[in-house]
Parts: structure tokens; sequence; C-alpha cells
């Protein structure tokens, strides 16, 4: 049982080392958080999130997956080789995206039946995701900043944005485990628990936010939108919130999405406008991209494990 779980524990790796960005990415590169904190933080609320919330999305995805130990470790070993090669070319990606295109990969190669109603629920998420962001991080910036600016001395605003950052972070990074573990381990769900998934997703999210996080932080902290210390915070405050949202109605949706949606809405709200428009169509474009990607991945394991005249159970 164990060897098919691996996959697992690699996909949460990546998921850790990509989606970290997302939570403390524009705090890191502006300078309000040290890279060290911030990943030690992300890394302990991520398991929190898991465990203490991660159980409906578990849920939810173990339905549409319909997997067994094999071909759910088979999709999952798909989806994380997808979002491993995203890493390496330091573009924020959707494990969401990445593993529902290996479901329905999987489910077709099977001939298995695909729970329509999940689905159409899941992809309408993907949809919502960043204009939720977005309006999250427009709306969080107008209140807040008004609070803000009575904060007359600047020592004072200094310490206020720095502990600020790292609450709104943790919660970002509670979160992320909340909805993202059903990604990591949720076709596991059914065969050997809903609590053991959550652990062992919410560790493997951990591990990779601990290992190997820092060169995705960058291409979000800095090349979407310019953003100052205070819209940072905002930003990371809005993704929060949407990512809450979805794990809440057990939906696991893209963290990624949501960061870009919160840093535009934030960076709007403040008067920016768009920085490196080509870094934000790589982003988008991987979006459309990663269930593609993903899905032919796991329809040519399948082919070649056939091949071989294994049977997959």
């Amino acid at each position: 049982m164990m060897g098919f779980l691996l996959p697992a524990v690699f996909f949460g790796w990546s998921l850790g080392a990509n989606d970290a960005a997302n939570i403390f990415g524009t705090a890191v590169t502006n300078g309000v958080v040290r890279y060290r904190t911030a990943i030690v933080f992300s890394a302990m609320f991520v398991i929190i999130g898991a465990v203490l919330q991660g159980s409906r999305g578990l849920s939810n995805i173990g339905e549409l997956a319909q997997a067994s130990l094999m071909s759910g470790g088979i999709a999952v070993l798909s989806a994380a080789i997808t979002m491993t090669l995203m890493t390496i070319l330091s573009i924020p990606v959707s494990s969401s995206q990445a593993l529902i295109g290996a479901i329905i990969a999987i489910n077709i190669s099977m001939g298995q039946e695909i729970q329509w109603g999940i689905l159409s629920s899941i992809l309408f998420a993907w949809f919502l995701t960043p204009l939720l962001g977005m309006f999250f991080g427009w709306v969080c910036y107008f209140p807040i900043s008004f609070l803000f600016k009575r904060i007359n001395n600047v020592f004072l605003q200094d310490q206020f944005l720095r502990y600020a950052t790292l609450v709104v972070g943790s919660y970002g990074a509670f979160a992320l485990g909340a909805n993202n573990v059903a990604n990591v381990t949720g076709v596991f769900a059914p065969m050997i628990g809903v609590q053991a998934t959550a652990w062992l997703g919410g560790g493997a999210i951990a591990l990779g936010i601990l290992t190997y996080s820092k060169r995705v932080m960058y291409t979000v902290g800095k090349k979407i939108l310019p953003l100052d210390y205070f819209s940072s915070t905002i930003a990371v405050l809005a993704h929060a919130l949407c990512i809450w949202v979805f794990a809440l109605v057990g939906i696991p949706v893209s963290s990624s999405q949501a960061i870009v949606g919160a840093v535009i809405g934030a960076g709007y709200a403040k008067g920016s406008r768009l920085g490196n428009k080509k870094v934000l169509f790589r982003i988008f474009s991987a979006w459309i991209n990663t269930p593609i990607v993903s899905g032919v991945i796991c329809y040519g394991m399948v082919f070649m494990i056939r091949t071989f005249g294994v049977e997959i159970l």
C-alpha cells in the first residue's frame, strides 16, 4: 500500500514548493518577512488547516476519482510530474487542474463514468477563483487602508505590517492546507480514511514548502504587479479568504489563480497597473495547458503499463 502512496508525497511536495509563493511571496520579495520565517509559519499552518478543515474536499475528490490504490497512484504521479515541471520553470500553476486532468484521463482510459456533477462545480470554481481573489483584493484594500493611515508613527506602521503579515500569512497557509490537501491525497480518502489522508497530504505539502519554494516566490512577488508593503499584506489576505471560502464548500481550487487575482485587485485599488504582462500571459497559459499536459502524461502511463501486460486494478 505504501508504494502507491509515494506519488501523493511527491505531489504534495511539488504543491508546497509551488504554492508557498502564494502565501508569503509578495511579503518576502518586499522584505516584510524573512524567507526562513515565512516557510516555517507556512509549513506549520498548512498541516493544521489540512487536518482541521480538509475533510470535505478530500471526500469530494475521492468520490470524483473512483480510483483504486494503483489507478489513484498513477493519477497523482501524473499530476505531480506536471507540477514539478511547472515549478522548475518558475511558473505558479494549479494543482487542482493538474489532478483533475489526470483523473479524467484515468477514468477515460479505464472506461469509468465521469462524475459530471462534481466536475462541473470544480470547473466553475476554476473560472470564479481569480475573479473572487480580485474582488477580495479590491474590497479589503479600502477599509483596512483607512484604518492603517490613522497610525501616524512610521515605526508603528512598520511593526504593524510585519506582525499583520505573519498573521495573515499564517491564515493563508491554513486555508491552503484546508483547500489543497484534497488535491494531494483525496483520491485515496475512500481507501485509507479522510483523517489519514489529511495528515499525509498536509505533511507532504509542508515538506515542499520547507525544501524547494524559493524560486517561485519571486515570480509571484515581483513580476506580476509591483506592490508596496501594505498592498502585499492585503493581497495575501484576499488570497486566503478566497481559497478558504472554497474549502468550506469542499471544492479544491487553484491557490495560484487566487493570488494572481488578489494581487491584481489590491494593485488596482492602490492605483497600480500590470507590470510584466508576458509573465501574466505565461501564468494564464499554464492554467489552460496544465490539465491537458497532466492528462496526456497520465494516459501515456496507462498505455505503457498495459503494453507490458500489467493490469491496472
